[in-house]
């Protein structure tokens, strides 16, 4: 269960509060991988980051019983002084991964940085990071995985490794997915949500959700 209750969302401006959901109500489906669909400033990166808690409604709440992950392009948690394996061990931790030294050990083999990992990650390319951020969290076993634009981390042979990853972890968890690639949400989605005018419109069919975001 993911469940909005009379959540308000405004940022301030010269004219005022800027509502981008005001009292919304909704029941996210989570026996289906969902796309975020809407135009550009519907709300979609806005609702993301809420679902992630990295940004916090006006008022109103998110309520789960589901174990989420962080938006897995996005370097949350990661700490620069830290080294890549202080950083897992630390990431590993704070979500209760049962047997550290595995963990360490799968996210060293799937981020593919070699001797770089007991190096600070300040000392990393952007490209590096991203890898060490997917290897982190494609490793915990997660019911829902929030994705934005994973499939675009690191070169196409790791590209390639990563959206095997997702494809894997989708046949026994579920996703949320933000996406401006359309060939993406359909390789990864069922169904999708229609972000129009601060509300939420769920399409069951995604092809259906899809029509009716390219016709807005």
């Amino acid at each position: 269960m993911i469940r909005i209750e009379n959540l308000t969302k405004s940022y301030p401006s010269k004219l005022g509060p800027q509502y981008i959901f005001k009292n919304l109500n909704f029941e996210f489906p989570t026996d289906h991988s969902v796309a975020i669909l809407g135009k550009n400033g519907a709300g979609k990166s806005t609702l993301f980051r809420m679902l992630a808690k990295s940004e916090y409604p006006d008022k109103g709440r998110i309520l789960t019983n589901k174990s989420m992950s962080w938006p897995v392009a996005l370097a949350t948690g990661i700490h620069p002084q830290m080294t890549g394996r202080e950083n897992t061990r630390f990431i590993g931790r704070i979500n209760q991964v049962k047997s550290l030294p595995q963990y360490e050990k799968q996210v060293q083999e799937f981020a593919e940085i070699g001797g770089r990992f007991d190096l600070p990650v300040k000392t990393y390319s952007s490209g590096m990071r991203a890898k060490l951020v997917f290897a982190c969290c494609i490793n915990i076993d997660f019911d829902i995985y929030l994705i934005d634009e994973a499939t675009s981390v690191g070169d196409p042979t790791f590209r390639r490794k990563a959206r095997n990853a997702l494809k894997e972890k989708n046949l026994t968890a579920g996703m949320i997915m933000v996406s401006h690639e359309l060939d993406q949400i359909r390789e990864f989605c069922t169904s999708a949500i229609l972000i129009e005018d601060g509300k939420l419109n769920y399409f069951s069919d995604l092809e259906e959700g899809i029509s009716a975001y390219m016709a807005e």
